[in-house]
């Protein structure tokens, strides 16, 4: 596992945006998993600057969706689907024909998730994931104590994690959805290359027991310990709790420019 330590969270949206670059350019029609939340946003503000400079094409790109909440009607603004169209779909100028993601809407949900699984792995497989985490820890929805091998299913939502996202929903906890589709941690980790950012002092725990920790359910997030290919990026405010945190700073300082992230 890789830790790059940034300024802030611009500095860490602009490292990620130009791994990403490359890998277009290496890969144009490269599939792309996106989570949703606040921390991603300067990852795809950063992407698309790129593509309207003209830096970058991004016009065969696939997109992937990480999440989505069980329940919501179709085209409800807050529904997963909704925001990755708005965030990332639109702003980068690609037609909803490249973008994917579970249905959170079927009558048959255990189904659907069957069906999302089956059709990443058609697609080739999942190129680059971005992965932001949450202060328990968890990755997607994968809440503490998912099993490590899990593949895209429905979860329950802790209190915590609907405290969380009610902001989204007018600050009015009743309006979250207690159920999810997210891909598993089994699913995830078949992602070629993991991106993790995290930013602010309130995931800085999370972030060691995730880096410096040992593997385990608990810590959903330290499954990435077991990838050939991941990336942890940090502000100095989520890095503040890493023991190791000059050493991190060190190698990434003396790294080979060619290697990219």
């Amino acid at each position: 596992m890789e830790v790059v330590i940034v300024k802030d969270a611009k500095a860490g949206g602009e490292l990620i945006a130009d791994g990403i670059a490359d890998l277009l350019r290496r890969k144009p029609d490269a599939l792309l998993g996106v989570a949703t939340g606040s921390t991603p946003l300067p990852i795809y503000d950063a992407l698309t600057a790129k593509v309207a400079a003209g830096s970058v094409d991004a016009s065969r790109a696939r997109i992937a969706q990480l999440d989505e909440y069980v329940g919501l009607p179709a085209g409800h603004p807050e529904s997963y689907r909704s925001t990755v169209l708005r965030q990332v779909v639109e702003p980068l100028g690609l037609s909803q024909d490249a973008f994917m993601g579970p249905d959170g809407s079927a009558e048959d949900v255990l189904a659907a998730c069957e069906a999302y699984d089956r059709a990443l792995t058609a697609a080739g497989g999942v190129d680059l994931q971005i992965l932001g985490i949450g202060t328990d820890g968890h990755i997607g929805f994968n809440e503490p104590c998912s099993s490590l091998a899990s593949r895209t299913r429905i979860k329950t939502l802790t209190e915590q994690t609907r405290v969380d996202n009610a902001r989204f929903f007018d600050d009015d906890i009743d309006q979250v959805p207690h159920h999810v589709i997210t891909q598993g941690i089994g699913t995830i980790l078949e992602a070629r290359h993991l991106v993790l950012l995290a930013t602010g002092e309130g995931k800085a725990e999370a972030v060691a027991q995730t880096v410096e920790g040992p593997v385990a359910a608990l810590v959903p997030a330290s499954a990435l310990q077991l990838h050939p290919h991941a990336t942890v990026v940090v502000d100095e405010a989520a890095a503040s709790k890493l023991k190791l945190a000059d050493y991190f700073r060190h190698t990434f300082a003396n790294k080979p420019a060619w290697q990219g992230i």
